[in-house]
């Protein structure tokens, strides 16, 4: 934690508790500070205990304790709401800024607050009022996640070429097949590999199980030929890299869009992660149900996984539209 400067007693003390107790990654905590740190800031402004000129990633709050915590009211949380949504701006000295960020950076601030305040009152009980319990999330647009059809899927597949073919191929299927995450993915070991099923290690160092099919059990099992002849840095990591080291997100990142392009598909539009959404779908497609798609991805809210049965039913719909006999233009007399 030394590496959070400016950070007082009380909010320090939040980081380490979801650090150590929940186990959170650190990016997580990262995006609680800064989240945080703009917020105590905003209402030390408000205050007017600072000269009205003053600029808000100037304002220090190592003075910040918990009565300070405290005394802040409902009304204060909606003032700082609305300065998200109508004057700040992420890059505050172009001459083009943009004011107000979106919903969902404001719904991110608002969660983090949130969870600050639940540690105080629930968890810790310094508290006993919670100005911002009954908040509710500023209203997000819901945008389908973007996903490769089948056929796609088989092009990107058949277009593997190249002197890392049987790696690349076996990491797209893992993707495809299972639909696990770039960093889960980046972090596999040769010992997570069970027959006909892989150890995932998830958000939170949450682990789980995840069966592959027939086709994905081949591919790794062939990989595996080659990857046994292979010393390594990190020797116990599944996926190696030219350089004899544990493969990185980027080069993950950077074959994906290789064989993307090399498949013919718009690699601006697909990444890894859109590979993530479209195992998600063709699982629902097959007939899978959406709890257990939400356990294979690994999701901790049924919610987060519920948005894959918009594209299904979208994918209905167009079914629906395609078969011939809705064309017909009969009317029953």
């Amino acid at each position: 934690m030394q590496r959070y400067h400016d950070c007082p007693t009380v909010l320090r003390d939040f980081l380490t508790y979801h650090d150590t107790i929940k186990g959170q990654s650190q990016r997580t905590i990262s995006e609680y500070y800064l989240d945080l740190r703009m917020f105590l800031r905003f209402i030390k402004l408000m205050r007017n205990e600072l000269p009205i000129d003053t600029r808000l990633d100037e304002i220090s709050i190592r003075d910040v304790d918990l009565d300070f915590v405290g005394s802040i009211t409902t009304s204060e949380v909606f003032d700082f709401l609305s300065y998200l949504a109508n004057d700040r701006t992420s890059n505050p000295d172009s001459l083009y800024a943009e004011h107000g960020i979106e919903a969902a950076a404001r719904a991110r601030k608002l969660s983090a607050i949130k969870s600050f305040y639940k540690y105080l009152t629930v968890r810790t009980k310094q508290l006993t009022e919670n100005p911002v319990k009954d908040l509710e999330y500023p209203k997000l647009r819901k945008s389908l996640p973007r996903y490769l059809t089948l056929e796609e899927s088989t092009r990107l597949l058949e277009a593997v070429q190249g002197p890392n073919a049987v790696r690349d191929f076996a990491i797209l299927m893992i993707f495809l097949n299972c639909g696990i995450r770039r960093s889960e993915l980046v972090g596999l070991n040769i010992t997570d590999v069970y027959e006909d099923r892989i150890r995932v290690v998830g958000k939170g160092n949450k682990e789980r199980i995840v069966y592959m099919g027939t086709p994905c059990k081949k591919a790794i099992n062939e990989y595996l030929l080659e990857r046994n002849k292979i010393i390594l840095s990190d020797n116990k990591a599944l996926f190696g890299s030219r350089d004899k080291n544990r493969i990185s997100v980027t080069a993950v990142h950077r074959l994906v869009k290789k064989h993307m392009l090399a498949a013919g598909l718009d690699a601006t539009q697909f990444s890894a992660h859109k590979l993530r959404h479209t195992a998600a779908t063709l699982m629902l497609s097959g007939g899978v149900d959406v709890k257990t798609v939400q356990e294979v991805l690994g999701h901790e809210n049924l919610n987060t996984t519920q948005i894959y049965t918009h594209i299904e039913n979208t994918e209905l719909k167009i079914a629906s539209s395609a078969n011939p006999i809705s064309k017909l233009k009969i009317e029953k007399k």
